[in-house]
């Protein structure tokens, strides 16, 4: 009678494995868990005994998996199996029905879930708020939202973000702005692109009140996977100033823009920085610079704590501005 309960269990964990992903590696490992995505040469497989793990695409033999998952051969044509089967080193199998495709692991590009709408559709984000209260000789009440997202489905890539930043000292308002920025790359290339972006700001105690810039430029990705990204882009921008006194003023400028972010510590911690350094063609400014460095420590799949700094500086036009921002806040990613 002992030995039924011993034959259901072992039923049961035969059961579990079959539903579980498997990858082969050609040093003659085999890995089980749940393929969660694989793109910039890593795949990365989600186990119960070493969280998620990122393998050298490189180094794998073949794989299975019982998931209906997009397989994109390049970054316009994509077929949806629904499932993966081994085959020979080198190669898998798409599974779908009587037709199933072998090909080479080599001309896999990458392999998602595929989406209800657009199938190959990558979209992440986060969201940070940080709140300062400082009860003392002089009280202090500062807020300080940001959002930054991106979606990228085939050639294109959609990136925006907004942030809102207000301050309170012993009830005088002595911050008050925000800001959003919305830009589109369509790829040439695997790392070349071309950027069109628009930008606004808003501030209610500076002398400079508005800020509105339309750009476009060439792009270059050095790398965009599951351990982080990072990619420049060389802008011609048209910048609208319109000040506290009511003057407007209007310039043609260079830019150079940065988006990096790195995960350390099997990606619990982020770091990342962002901004723009530009130079007016004509005698409006001498250089304008807006930058973010911040670091990103995950409590859960979604939730974490973060640290930043920022810096506006408009530097040599008649409402000059020079700001310096810390925070230490809560965020929310996806």
């Amino acid at each position: 009678m002992r030995s039924r309960p011993l034959l259901c269990l072992a039923l049961c964990v035969a059961a579990s494995s079959t539903l579980a992903d498997t990858v082969w590696l050609k040093n003659g490992d085999r890995l089980t868990g749940k393929i969660k995505f694989y793109d910039g040469g890593k795949l990365l497989l989600e186990t119960d005994y070493g969280g998620a793990i990122a393998l050298d695409w490189k180094k794998i033999a073949t794989l299975e998996s019982d998931q209906e998952l997009l397989i994109k051969e390049s970054a316009m044509l994509g077929e949806r199996a629904k499932a993966l089967q081994p085959a020979e080193s080198g190669r898998g199998t798409l599974a779908n029905g009587d037709t199933p495709k072998t090909v080479e692991l080599a001309s896999i590009e990458q392999i998602l879930k595929p989406k209800p709408l657009v199938e190959d559709l990558v979209w992440k984000g986060n969201v940070d708020a940080s709140l300062d209260y400082k009860r003392a000789e002089r009280d202090t009440d500062d807020y300080d939202v940001s959002l930054k997202t991106q979606a990228r489905h085939g050639l294109w890539r959609h990136s925006g973000s907004a942030e809102f930043n207000r301050e309170f000292q012993n009830d005088v308002e002595t911050t008050n702005n925000w800001s959003s920025e919305y830009a589109l790359d369509r790829f040439l290339t695997e790392h070349w692109f071309w950027q069109a972006r628009l930008e606004y700001k808003r501030d209610q105690i500076e002398d400079l009140r508005r800020q509105r810039t339309v750009g476009s430029g060439p792009g270059y990705q050095f790398w965009d996977n599951e351990l982080g990204a990072f990619s420049v882009a060389g802008l011609l921008n048209r910048t609208d100033y319109e000040y506290a006194n009511g003057e407007n003023d209007n310039f043609y400028a260079m830019s150079a823009k940065w988006d990096y972010n790195r995960y350390l510590i099997g990606k619990s911690v982020e770091v990342f920085s962002d901004g723009e350094v530009g130079k007016p063609l004509a005698n409006a400014a001498d250089y304008t610079l807006d930058a973010a460095l911040g670091l990103r420590y995950k409590l859960t799949d979604w939730a974490s704590l973060n640290m930043k700094a920022e810096k506006d500086l408009v530097s040599g036009s008649e409402g000059e501005l020079d700001e310096t921002r810390y925070s230490l806040g809560f965020g929310v990613g996806w």
